[in-house]
C-alpha cells in the first residue's frame, strides 16, 4: 500500500526547499486547528509539522495529533510550531527533531512566541517580516562560541526582543530596545538620544558608557542578522531541513509511545473538516453546513430525507435476506397488523395513522426514529444526493449569506430557544414539533437549535423582510 508524506510549512521553509529533500511530499500551508483532520490519513503515512498558526487562526490541536498517532500515522515536528508540539507530545509518540525541539524539551524556552513570526500571504511565499526569538538566541550562541560578540550585547538584544510582541520583532525595534536598555541602565543624559533609535544615536551620546554599549549592540545585531540570513544561525530552517532529511532516509528517532486513553475525535469533526473550503477571506463552509441549510430552509427536503433513508433501510435489510417491511417489523418488534403502541404512534400524524398502510406506517416510523435504532450515519448518503441537486448552489448561497449576517450585532439565544423560535416556520395543523423535526433528521430541540444558531441572524433578517413585503 502506498504511503504519503504531508509537510506543513510556510515562513520557515519554502515549498521549493521541501521538494529538494522530499520530491514526492505533499505540501500544505502552516497547520491550523482542524487542518490535520481534513487530510485522508492511513497507517504508515507521515505528517511533518514545521509551521503552524498562532494568531490568525487557532493553533493546531494536541488532540488532532494524538488522533493521527492513534491511527498509525508517524507525526514529526521541527523548526517552529512542530517543535513545540513535539516537545509536548513526545511521550505519546510524536517525533521531535533539531535544536529548537531540544530547547523546548529541556525547558530552556517555553513560549510559543519564541518561534512566532509575522509573515506575508501564501501567494508571496509566506515572507517573514519579523525575527524569530529562537533564531536570535541560536545565532547569539554561535557568535559567542566564535568570540565575535559580547555576552552583554547578546543578552540585551534577546531581552529587547523578548519584551516585544512577536509581531513587532523587527531588527530596527530590537536594536532600538537594546539602545534604550543601555541608556537607562547607565542612567545618563544620553537616554533620550539612544531611545530615539536612529543610526546617529550612539554618536549623539559619544563618550558615554551607554554609547559604547549601544555601538557594540548595533554591531552585534548586524552580525546576528547576517548569520540568520545566511542560514547558519537560522535554527528553525536548519531543523526543518534535518527533519525532512530524516524522513527521506527513514532515519527518524524512535519514540515509543506510553499507553494512553484516547477519547477520540468525532466522525462529525473529521467529515466536516474534509469538506471545508474557503468561500471568502477568512470564511469557510463545509458540506455539512450546506446540508443544514437545506434541512432548515427547503420545504422539499423532508421528502428527499425519507426517500434516501428508506433506501438505506433496504441496504441494511438485504444482507439478512429481509424486505424493508420485514426488517422494520423485526426492528420495532411489532407485527404490522397489531395496534401501534402509543410511543410509536406518536411519530405519526393522525392522517398518517389513518391513511397509511400498516407497512408504510412502520417504515415512516423507522425513518423518523433513525438515531434510536441505527448507529449508521445517514448524512453521507443524503449529501451524495444533495451534491447532485440543481439546488446545491442555492443552499450554499444561504450559508454564505448567513456568514455575512453573523457580524451584525445580534444576540443569538441558546440552542433550545433558537429551536423554539425556528419551529414557527414548520408549523402545520396536527403536526407535533417532534414530527416536524424528525422529518428533517433532528432528534430534539437542542440538536435543531445547534444547527439554527449559525443561521439565526440570517433568519431574523429574512423574516423581517418577509413581514415588510407582506
Amino acid at each position: 500500500m502506498n504511503t504519503k508524506t504531508v509537510v506543513y510549512t510556510g515562513p520557515t521553509l519554502t515549498a521549493d526547499r521541501v521538494r529538494e529533500v522530499l520530491p514526492g511530499a505533499q505540501i500544505r500551508p502552516p497547520a491550523g486547528r482542524g487542518d490535520l483532520l481534513a487530510e485522508d490519513w492511513r497507517a504508515g503515512d507521515v505528517a511533518v509539522i514545521i509551521d503552524g498558526y498562532f494568531r490568525e487562526r487557532r493553533s493546531v490541536g494536541h488532540k488532532e495529533i494524538l488522533w493521527l498517532l492513534h491511527a498509525g500515522v508517524r507525526v514529526v515536528g521541527a523548526g517552529s510550531m512542530g517543535a513545540l508540539r513535539a516537545a509536548e507530545l513526545s511521550a505519546y509518540g510524536m517525533c521531535g527533531v533539531g535544536a529548537v525541539y531540544a530547547m523546548y524539551a529541556s525547558g530552556e524556552i517555553d513560549g510559543d512566541d519564541e518561534v512566532g513570526v509575522l509573515h506575508g500571504p501564501a501567494d508571496r511565499g509566506f515572507p517573514a517580516f519579523t525575527v524569530a526569538l529562537v533564531n536570535l538566541r541560536y545565532a547569539g550562541r554561535l557568535a559567542l562560541e566564535a568570540g565575535t560578540v559580547s555576552a552583554g550585547s547578546v543578552n540585551r538584544l534577546v531581552a529587547a526582543a523578548k519584551a516585544l510582541p512577536f509581531t513587532h520583532r523587527t531588527w530596527a525595534d530590537i536594536t532600538r530596545g537594546a539602545f534604550d536598555a543601555a541608556a537607562l541602565a547607565a542612567g545618563t543624559a544620553a537616554a533620550p538620544a539612544l531611545a530615539a533609535g536612529t543610526a546617529e544615536a550612539p554618536a549623539l551620546a559619544a563618550g558615554t558608557a551607554a554609547a559604547d554599549r549601544a555601538v557594540g549592540d548595533a554591531a552585534a545585531a548586524d552580525l546576528l542578522r547576517e548569520l540568520i540570513d545566511a542560514g547558519v544561525g537560522n535554527a528553525k530552517q536548519a531543523d526543518a531541513c534535518a527533519a525532512l532529511a530524516a524522513v527521506a532516509a527513514g532515519d527518524l528517532p524512535a519514540t515509543p509511545p506510553v499507553p494512553m486513553v484516547f477519547t477520540g475525535i468525532s466522525r462529525d469533526q473529521v467529515a466536516a473538516r474534509r469538506t471545508r473550503r474557503e468561500y471568502a477571506p477568512g470564511r469557510t463552509m463545509s458540506d455539512f453546513d450546506v446540508l443544514d441549510a437545506a434541512r432548515l430552509f427547503d420545504d422539499s427536503y423532508p421528502a428527499l430525507h425519507e426517500q434516501v433513508l428508506t433506501g438505506l433501510l433496504a441496504e441494511l435489510a438485504a444482507p439478512q435476506g429481509l424486505t424493508v417491511a420485514e426488517y422494520a417489523r423485526a426492528k420495532l418488534g411489532i407485527d404490522g397488523r397489531d395496534r401501534l403502541p402509543d410511543a410509536l404512534a406518536a411519530w405519526l400524524t393522525d392522517a398518517e395513522c389513518a391513511g397509511l398502510l400498516p407497512e408504510q406506517r412502520l417504515l415512516t416510523i423507522m425513518v423518523r426514529v433513525w438515531p434510536v435504532w441505527h448507529s449508521a450515519d445517514w448524512r453521507p448518503a443524503v449529501l451524495d444526493r444533495l451534491r447532485s441537486s440543481a439546488d446545491w448552489s442555492r443552499w450554499s448561497d444561504i450559508v454564505e449569506r448567513a456568514g455575512e449576517e453573523s457580524p451584525q450585532r445580534i444576540v443569538v439565544p441558546p440552542p433550545a430557544l433558537c429551536a423554539s423560535m425556528f419551529l414557527r416556520h414548520w408549523r402545520e395543523p396536527h403536526v407535533s414539533p417532534a414530527i416536524a423535526m424528525a422529518r428533517r433528521g433532528f432528534t430534539d430541540a437542542e440538536q435543531l437549535g445547534a444547527a439554527v444558531r449559525p443561521f439565526f441572524a440570517f433568519d431574523v433578517r429574512r423574516s423581517r423582510s418577509t413581514e415588510i413585503a407582506v
